[in-house]
């Protein structure tokens, strides 16, 4: 089955690996975002996906734009009888969805209808999911709307990070895409529609989404500090300055000071009252410097009880 695949970041390598090992796939060649400057040096890099794309021998074509016509000449050269699409990071025209015999394949990280969108991984762990997954689909013109092909669950852990769960999440994406292509090349997939009326959405991550809120709860400021790892990172201002949390855990039991005030400092952490329960913090960044335990932030800096974050 000649087959294109179209995808970016490094949650999509598993999946191109994946097509790699079928037998009856004939991978064509991929479509991959441009080299961009990235890091402190701008210096440019190669997307994760072209890395593993040129280890693997393939033919590699990176347009700027879905609407270049180039984008539509290649494609019809490799003559496609599927496209499989795993956080490719451009809408695809629908002339370019309807081209391949059996379809678009997408690879999304949630379970459809909930978390349509470009940060699924990021918002379930801010909005305190206990669960989540990989939903694999066929696509149509709407934003991840297309009838649903597989899906698998899995829990979310405790102590996840939108890092963590990204890395559990495409290798069961993985997974799945192997199954969803074996059902396809045996012409037993069996698409079936979304509940439209139940979907929810996970619009990208601005820089200011990390920005706490000390007046929530304990546990939704963890499930923020948890969500936003490694990108934008939870913060709050001190001094003036940006103060980045990392790492933290709920206290039960309300404080009777303001929220953002500091309860006590001890080896463990600070403890700083919030609307609900109260927020214990161990690890921090402060801007321009390295991220440390606070216990050793301690070291140069003075922070007191009854001092105030976020003001």
């Amino acid at each position: 089955m000649r087959t294109v695949f179209m995808g970016t970041p490094a949650f999509a390598v598993p999946c191109l690996e994946v097509l790699s090992t079928i037998p009856e796939i004939q991978l064509q060649g991929v479509y991959t975002q441009p080299d961009r400057p990235k890091g402190r040096g701008y210096h440019t890099s190669p997307t994760p996906v072209k890395v593993k794309a040129l280890e693997l021998g393939l033919p590699v074509f990176q347009p700027e734009s879905s609407k270049d016509e180039k984008f539509r000449s290649t494609l019809a050269s490799w003559r496609p009888e599927v496209i499989v699409v795993v956080a490719y990071g451009l809408l695809l025209p629908a002339d370019v969805i309807r081209l391949p015999a059996y379809g678009c394949i997408n690879v999304h990280a949630s379970l459809l209808p909930f978390y349509r969108g470009a940060a699924p991984i990021q918002q379930c762990l801010i909005d305190g999911c206990l669960e989540t997954g990989i939903t694999t689909m066929l696509m149509d013109e709407g934003m991840d709307t297309g009838p649903m092909l597989l899906q698998k669950s899995i829990k979310i852990r405790k102590d996840e990070t939108a890092q963590t769960l990204h890395d559990r999440l495409s290798v069961i994406g993985a997974e799945t895409l192997r199954e969803t292509m074996i059902s396809c090349i045996t012409q037993s997939l069996d698409p079936k529609p979304q509940d439209h009326s139940r979907a929810t959405y996970a619009p990208r991550l601005t820089k200011h989404a990390g920005l706490i809120n000390w007046n929530a709860s304990a546990s939704s400021i963890d499930c923020l500090i948890r969500g936003t790892q490694p990108w934008p990172t939870a913060y709050t201002q001190w001094n003036g300055k940006t103060l980045k949390i990392w790492e933290a855990s709920v206290l039960s039991g309300t404080s009777a000071l303001p929220s953002g005030t500091v309860e006590q400092v001890s080896s463990e952490g600070m403890v700083i009252a919030t609307g609900e329960d109260r927020l214990l913090v161990k690890d921090v960044q402060l801007e321009g410097k390295k991220r440390m335990a606070v216990c050793d932030f301690l070291h140069g800096h003075s922070i007191k009880p009854n001092m105030r974050f976020g003001v």
